[in-house]
């Protein structure tokens, strides 16, 4: 497996052409980049960028994903060419969909992920506080995920394991303030999850994150031949992408984990946010560009992945767990197992 280069676009205005066989960016008329098409397996533009018709074109020839985001992070459109994969693999996706016990397995699995990955973020923040009194709440809410967890087996449908996700969810990012550096809380105070927009910066620096692992998901499964717009623990709609935010919930806890190192170690402060009238917070463009250096440096951690029984970096493990999905869709007593790191 390759770990291919996403290209992202933060710059306002910028405008990216087809040079022969070079993706050349553009700002003010004036050559910023170059990249060969063959580096790359995804064009993410955040904000106003210009594009034109040869490079649309030749991107989806190449196979090469062009995603147009808004400023925020939240999608807008997405040009990708012919559609590739087993049909087979798909015409089983859609059966196995309709399947409530399978459905409600794979469900299962991917909260079970999430709950478990999330709880780390706890416990790892308890080891590491110099607080005891804040070490013990910490400790409690990781007891409580752990309750989340063993009360999942018995769940019977969709909308308990739902609002067991939900439970789970509210009691972890109740934690997270107590992981920021107490000089910084201030700043970076979170009142739980908020987005559409996001409330206070914590907030818009993880609605920013989800959005980049929620292409790279998506991109995986499509790698994989899997349809990501049908999904097992998400409801199905109209523009929504079930099964890519199916495969999301367990890699958010490493969103988390990037946002919490930028913030503790000072790369982002509180002037690199934008408060807008109404309480909508975003990041400034220098701010979102630092971000997604970060995240494609964090992309290239090698990370032990317990199936496979070796380390591979971390931004191939979507599409490790994109192919595990597809074998559980193709063969019946191989279930989805959730990436979980050690």
């Amino acid at each position: 497996m390759q770990l291919l280069n996403t290209l992202y676009v933060t710059t306002p205005d910028t405008y990216l052409r087809l040079d022969n066989d070079t993706l050349r960016v553009e700002v003010d008329r004036e050559t910023r980049l170059r990249v060969p098409l063959h580096h790359l397996c995804a064009v993410v533009c955040f904000g106003h960028t210009g594009l034109s018709a040869p490079l649309m074109h030749r991107l989806a020839e190449s196979g090469v994903a062009l995603v147009l985001l808004d400023d925020n992070g939240r999608f807008k459109a997405r040009l990708e060419g012919a559609v590739s994969g087993n049909v087979l693999l798909r015409q089983a996706q859609f059966q196995r969909v309709a399947d409530p016990v399978f459905t409600l397995d794979m469900a299962r699995a991917s909260v079970a992920g999430k709950i478990k990955n999330t709880r780390q973020v706890l416990q790892r923040g308890a080891r590491e506080t110099k607080s005891e009194d804040e070490a013990k709440v910490l400790t409690r809410l990781a007891d409580d995920l752990a309750a989340s967890l063993r009360a999942l087996p018995g769940v019977s449908n969709l909308d308990s394991l739902r609002g067991v996700e939900g439970e789970a969810a509210r009691q972890y990012f109740s934690g997270l303030n107590l992981l920021v550096r107490p000089d910084l809380r201030a700043a970076f105070a979170m009142d739980g999850r908020t987005r559409r927009p996001p409330r206070d910066r914590f907030n818009a620096m993880l609605s920013f994150l989800y959005a980049m692992w929620m292409n790279d998901c998506r991109s995986a499964l499509e790698a994989a031949g899997l349809d990501p717009q049908v999904g097992f623990l998400h409801a199905l709609r109209p523009g929504r992408a079930a099964l890519a935010l199916d495969l999301m919930e367990e890699f958010r806890p490493w969103a988390d984990r990037l946002a919490l190192t930028l913030i503790n170690r000072g790369q982002l402060n509180a002037s690199d946010f934008v408060l807008r009238e109404g309480g909508g917070v975003s990041l400034e463009p220098d701010a979102r560009k630092a971000v997604v250096v970060a995240y494609q440096e964090r992309k290239k951690d090698d990370i032990s992945h317990p199936l496979l029984a070796q380390t591979v970096p971390l931004g191939l493990v979507p599409l490790v767990q994109a192919r595990l999905m597809a074998r559980a869709l193709r063969e019946d007593g191989a279930p989805y197992v959730p990436f979980v790191a050690k």
